[in-house]
């Protein structure tokens, strides 16, 4: 199976944030920060593996500053751990006024995504090579969650 780089997924969606994404208050609603996340984190694990993938698990998800209506959002998501089956993508937004080009971090996330055979069970996802000094950090530091994950997941029983 052939190795594949972080860039060769990374991906990011772009959406301007409209009256019917905010709340009373004129902020962006979570669920739909959320759901431009996942669509983002989902189309670079399928990228990746260049097979459907689905979302096991949000490991988090952080809200650092509201987004307000009229600031184009920006989702980029990049592989930071693969595993046999599963595919971990950090997902970064960033807010951008349109007129004052300023951008600003919004929220990250973390979500676990699993490959499907033609079955449409797990399948094996191809290895991830990080290349640089930082994604071999994000491997570490996804290879670490993941562990938690599992760890999570047996005293759950």
């Amino acid at each position: 199976m052939e190795v594949k780089r972080v860039g060769d997924s990374q991906i990011t969606l772009n959406q301007l944030m409209q009256p019917e994404h905010v709340n009373v208050l004129g902020n962006v609603h979570g669920g739909v920060l959320m759901k431009l996340m996942d669509e983002a984190g989902g189309l670079c694990a399928a990228r990746h593996a260049r097979r459907p993938a689905v979302t096991v698990v949000v490991d988090t998800i952080t809200f650092l500053e509201p987004i307000r209506i009229g600031e184009l959002v920006a989702c980029t998501a990049r592989l930071t751990f693969v595993g046999r089956t599963s595919m971990e993508a950090e997902v970064r937004v960033e807010a951008e006024g349109i007129l004052t080009g300023n951008r600003r971090l919004t929220n990250v996330a973390y979500i676990v995504y699993v490959a499907l055979g033609d079955d449409g069970r797990p399948t094996e996802a191809p290895p991830l090579l990080p290349t640089t000094e930082e994604e071999r950090q994000r491997w570490e530091a996804g290879r670490q969650r993941r562990a938690e994950r599992l760890t999570r997941k047996a005293r759950e029983g």
